[in-house]
């Protein structure tokens, strides 16, 4: 069993309110693959990516992390396996310095002071952020809390990295660094993102949303060189793929 492979099967899922958010999604994702949830507000994406470590639990259908399904009885095991970073660094940063940040997981399982700190310093290390062990959370820039609120979901060594929205907010240098960082993880990638051109630089595969319901799934390239799904799905060809103006006046 791969504990880096995901299988969603006819999930189903309503909140209190009656609201259906998603109606059934199904996909396999395998060892190593790199695959992004692209879609408009309220397609699903991050209700979708809420379900893969058991945040929500599906109305119907499942969702299976290597083979063993994410239930109320399984979900310690699979945030082990599953690494989720939020859409505002805020929600993951709370501690009062970074390093305890980053120690809250790897404590949380029971490791040794000394494993504890080896496992700060690599994650930080990781993300190039070693140099901020000491700094209080709120006094970071937007880029600075991205790269160690991914250095918290680190330190837990996961066999999946699970993102939301990952490049929001960020200044155009810092999605950059965020972009070369994400290239250099041989994990499992799921990222949920508005952010077409970044989908394009790391992830092979595209899953598009709409109505809380999957309505394509093919090759990167292939799903945002069709302009009917892209405009049908309320989005538009990534700028990397889009004509360049001057010439097309030409």
């Amino acid at each position: 069993m791969s504990h880096h492979t995901l299988d969603v099967t006819n999930l189903g899922f309503a909140y209190p309110d009656g609201t259906v958010a998603l109606t059934g999604v199904s996909f396999h994702l395998g060892h190593g693959e790199s695959v992004a949830i692209v879609g408009a507000n309220g397609a699903g994406k991050s209700t979708l990516l809420m379900h893969l470590n058991g945040f929500l639990s599906p109305s119907k259908g499942e969702v299976r992390i290597g083979g063993l399904p994410v239930t109320k009885h399984t979900v310690k095991d699979i945030r082990k396996t599953v690494g989720m970073v939020f859409q505002d660094p805020d929600d993951q940063l709370f501690m009062p310095t970074v390093a305890e940040d980053v120690a809250f997981g790897p404590m949380n399982l029971g490791l040794s002071p000394e494993e504890i700190d080896a496992r700060v310093d690599e994650a930080l290390s990781r993300v190039g952020s070693l140099a901020l062990k000491d700094r209080p959370p709120y006094r970071l820039s937007g880029g600075e809390k991205r790269a160690v609120s991914i250095a918290t979901v680190l330190a837990m060594s996961p066999s999946m990295l699970v993102l939301d929205e990952p490049s929001s907010n960020l200044d155009p240098r810092a999605r950059r660094r965020l972009i070369a960082l994400l290239a250099t993880f041989e994990h499992t990638k799921v990222i949920a993102t508005h952010d077409l051109d970044l989908a394009l630089d790391l992830c092979e595969r595209t899953i598009v949303m709409s109505g809380g319901t999957v309505t394509a799934d093919g090759p990167t390239r292939e799903i945002f060189c069709d302009d009917a799904l892209l405009e049908a799905s309320g989005l538009e060809r990534p700028l990397a793929l889009q004509a360049c103006p001057v010439c097309a006046r030409a």
